[in-house]
């Protein structure tokens, strides 16, 4: 009884290879993440850094109507260039998410995922370099690259490397790694781009942008895992026996897109198209601000503060005295960043058991609607920041884990010679119709004047349509890998 027992345990009997791959493959998620939220946990210095505004005058700034149209057009900018930037990431990581999955299926998954580290690496540390905002979002798009590559081929490796009673767990694992690539950004965020000593050398120096320039150059770092990717790994047996039979003329072709058109596929590959766009939409004009929303009630309340009684402060009295506290500020919006990503890496984790328990369709149904509900919860219900700071790590839960589902749902879809070319068309081809998403968000709080707090609510609306979805998805619980 105890053997049949043990027997059940997802883990049981998973080799010291098999975890050394899903070790691997996370670290290069992890590092994945990092190079993308290290522009989350910065915009907010980085881009006005780069914004060039013809300074007011002695005369102009005597004049709080134009004081504050000139700070209404700095923000607007600001807000505008920030969605731009996350609009290239979303659609360099679709580029590079297709192109390096199809060429996991031809040259293999161990050379593509050194490739796509490579990749993120350099053009990170790059982005250090930014002298305009727009060469900022250049980078942004080639990092992306690299990115939407690394997740695809990642993702595909640990689905390849474990059998199916153990896919769904570690898929989740594999996936929840990624909140430790946003603990590392807010660590730079929170030590570097916000430390007052840093802050204080850089504007002495007349440097004010190195803390930010700093925290990019960090990008180099994850290059180093190569070294081991190429020393531990090896290709999946299922990935050279679809090569070999490929090259004797026995096999179909691999990594090809066109097939995946295919009438057995096409109507998992457009669910799972629309799945990742409303995820990866809603995460960048949804979940990112929930540090947001916190830190608009933290500033509330450090201003109801420092001006007791007062029923309006002056934009001009605000601007001053928030610059005086900036570094203090920073830490607090790391901490909203902090709940909702540990709310976000648990609900991670906890979309594996819950999609063995109620099946793919149900998690994804669960998880969309429990995001729609948090999010106007959050943006539209809850003002005071305590109440906010405690429900970011239920905000985050319910927006971020059906993220795992992309890991554990795609790669089911599809035969192993067009698995990576998939399970990369999907997630990446879902940033493709995301971001025009964010360049909407980005107007409306420029040219229509709607709110941050606003924008999210009317973007989680999306979370409606991802809830209808799964019913028409195909169930894969239990099943094998398609050869």
């Amino acid at each position: 009884m105890q053997d049949e027992l043990k027997e059940d345990k997802w883990y049981h009997g998973i080799s010291r290879y098999q975890w050394l791959v899903l070790i691997i493959a996370s670290l290069g998620w992890v590092f994945d993440v990092f190079e993308g939220q290290i522009f989350v946990a910065s915009m907010n210095e980085a881009m006005p850094s780069l914004i060039r505004v013809e300074p007011l005058s002695e005369e102009e700034l005597q004049d709080p109507q134009k004081v504050e149209a000139h700070d209404k057009e700095v923000s607007g900018r600001k807000a505008l260039y920030n969605n731009i930037a996350l609009g290239a990431f979303l659609i360099g990581g679709a580029l590079g998410g297709i192109a390096f999955g199809a060429l996991s299926d031809r040259i293999g998954r161990k050379k593509t995922m050194s490739l796509t580290i490579l990749f993120y690496s350099f053009f990170t540390c790059l982005s250090a370099l930014s002298q305009e905002w727009w060469q900022l979002a250049g980078f942004r798009f080639l990092v992306a690259l690299g990115v939407g590559g690394e997740w695809a081929v990642a993702s595909t490796l640990v689905a390849e490397s474990f059998p199916p009673k153990a896919r769904a767990r570690v898929g989740s694992i594999f996936h929840a790694s990624s909140v430790l690539g946003t603990y590392l950004a807010i660590l730079a965020g929170a030590f570097i781009i916000g430390n007052e000593r840093i802050l204080e050398y850089a504007k002495e120096a007349g440097m004010p942008s190195m803390p930010w320039r700093v925290g990019f150059a960090l990008g180099v770092i994850p290059s180093f895992l190569i070294i081991w990717i190429r020393r531990s790994m090896h290709e999946p047996e299922s990935w050279q026996q679809a090569q070999e039979a490929s090259h004797d003329g026995e096999g179909k072709k691999l990594g090809s897109i066109a097939d995946l058109m295919l009438p057995e596929y096409v109507k998992g590959t457009c669910i799972g198209v629309l799945l990742a766009a409303i995820g990866l939409a809603t995460f960048w004009g949804v979940h990112i601000y929930g540090k947001n929303a916190f830190l608009n009630a933290v500033q509330a309340d450090y201003l109801a503060e420092q001006f007791p009684g007062q029923a309006e402060v002056s934009p001009d009295e605000s601007k001053a005295y928030l610059e005086t506290i900036k570094a203090p500020l920073k830490r607090w919006e790391m901490l909203g960043m902090f709940l909702a990503t540990t709310g976000g890496g648990l609900g991670l984790l906890a979309f594996g058991p819950i999609c063995e328990w109620v099946g793919r369709r149900g998690a994804f149904f669960l998880f969309h609607v429990g995001g729609l509900i948090s999010s106007l919860l959050l943006f539209q219900v809850f003002h005071n920041a305590t109440v906010i700071g405690c429900f970011l790590p239920v905000f985050g839960f319910l927006t971020l884990g059906m993220h795992a589902g992309y890991a554990i749902y795609f790669p089911e879809l599809y035969p192993t010679r067009m698995r990576g070319t998939g399970t990369g068309f999907c997630f990446n081809a879902g940033r493709i119709l995301a971001a025009p998403i964010l360049f909407i968000g980005g107007w409306m709080q420029k040219d229509w004047g709607y709110s941050l707090a606003q924008t999210a609510t009317i973007l989680s609306m999306l979370y409606i349509v991802g809830a209808i979805l799964p019913y028409f998805a195909r169930e894969t619980k239990g099943s094998e890998l398609m050869e």
